[in-house]
């Protein structure tokens, strides 16, 4: 009768580790252009943000304004971030800022789910965002 049970108990976990584990990372997504979003961690400071337009994206890092060009391509999820370039204040916690830009430049593939953008790298969930 135990047997029974953790066999069952088994069985159930498996099947739900594999429906947890089923990624939209690599496939369609809708096309975030003419979106805008906010980091959803917490963060000391100013709370990072991503304006995304066609062809580029534009916000503030936590401290210093952004500007930078986006190749998106929603039929399979791709997101390339690059030529990241931003103002130059100082600010009190510039590592917040140093990781979003680090994390943002590495993002390869977007999925969003309802009113969540998720950055991967690969299958690494590097940034996660809430619609504006």
């Amino acid at each position: 009768m135990k047997n029974i049970f953790l066999s069952i108990f088994a069985a159930v976990t498996l099947v739900s580790c594999a429906s947890m584990s089923t990624s939209k990372v690599g496939s369609t997504q809708v096309n975030i252009a003419g979106t805008k979003w906010t980091l959803a961690d917490q963060v000391k400071g100013k709370t990072p943000t991503l304006n995304v337009e066609a062809g580029k994206i534009t916000g503030n890092g936590g401290c210093n304004n952004y500007f930078g060009e986006l190749s998106l391509d929603p039929t399979a999820g791709n997101f390339s971030a690059k030529n990241i370039g931003a103002t130059k204040m100082a600010c009190p916690n510039m590592e917040v800022e140093t990781q979003f830009f680090s994390m943002l430049n590495a993002a390869t593939k977007y999925v969003v789910k309802g009113n969540t953008l998720e950055l991967y790298k690969g299958n690494l969930l590097l940034l996660k965002f809430n619609k504006l």
